[in-house]
C-alpha cells in the first residue's frame, strides 16, 4: 500500500497509551471503510449503555466470565446489529480481555473524530451562570484563538468556589481568571 493511501485513513491526533492503540486501529479501519460517523455513534451507544445498564456493564468488567464466553456474549449481542468494524473491535477486547476499557476507548475515539472535524472543547467555569450573550462573546473571542478551520464546542459549569470572573480550558490550556485565584494570590505574597 502506498504511504499516499495510508496517510489518507491516518488518525488526525498522535495519541498513545492502551485506549489510543485501540481507538487508532479502529479509526483507521472504520477509515477504510468509509464509516467513520457510523462506528463513532455504534461506541458512543455502547458506552451509554454500559453507563445505563449495570447488566451491561457487569457483563464488561466481570473478570469471572471466561474470555470464550464473553466472545461468545458479544458475537450474539452485536452481530447483525452493528458494523463489522466495532464488532471486530469488541470482539478483540473480549479476546484481549480488556471489555472493561471499552467505554474508554469510545472516548478517545471520539476526540479522534473531533479532531478530525476540527472541533476544540472548551470549558468555561464561573461563579454564577452565565447569560447567552456572554457565552457568545466568550465563544466569539475564543475562535480567535483556536484557528480559522475550527470551531469551538463550548460547555459551561458554574463553580460559585471561585467568587467571580472565569476559569477557562481550552484543550490542554488552562487560563485562570478567577477572583478566587487573585486573591490567594495576593495572600501568598502578602506574607
Amino acid at each position: 500500500m502506498s504511504t499516499e493511501a495510508a496517510s489518507a485513513h491516518r488518525p488526525p491526533l498522535d495519541l498513545h497509551g492502551l485506549h489510543a492503540r485501540y481507538a487508532n486501529a479502529t479509526y483507521v479501519a472504520a477509515s477504510k471503510g468509509s464509516m467513520l460517523d457510523k462506528v463513532e455513534n455504534e461506541l458512543a451507544a455502547i458506552k451509554l449503555t454500559a453507563a445505563k445498564s449495570p447488566a451491561f456493564r457487569s457483563f464488561l468488567e466481570n473478570p469471572l466470565i471466561s474470555r470464550d464466553d464473553k466472545e461468545k456474549g458479544v458475537e450474539e449481542m452485536f452481530k447483525g446489529k452493528v458494523s463489522n468494524v466495532t464488532l471486530n473491535l469488541m470482539m478483540t477486547l473480549a479476546g484481549n480481555a480488556r471489555l472493561s476499557e471499552a467505554p474508554k476507548i469510545a472516548d478517545t475515539y471520539s476526540q479522534l473524530m473531533k479532531a478530525k472535524r476540527g472541533e476544540v472543547e472548551a470549558t468555561i467555569i464561573s461563579a454564577d451562570p452565565l447569560t447567552k450573550a456572554q457565552v457568545s462573546a466568550i465563544e466569539a473571542a475564543m475562535k480567535s484563538q483556536v484557528g480559522k478551520n475550527k470551531s469551538v464546542v463550548l460547555s459551561a459549569k458554574v463553580d460559585p468556589a471561585i467568587l467571580g470572573g472565569l476559569q477557562v480550558q481550552i484543550g490542554d490550556q488552562f487560563l485562570d481568571l478567577s477572583v478566587g485565584s487573585k486573591i490567594d494570590s495576593i495572600s501568598r505574597t502578602a506574607v
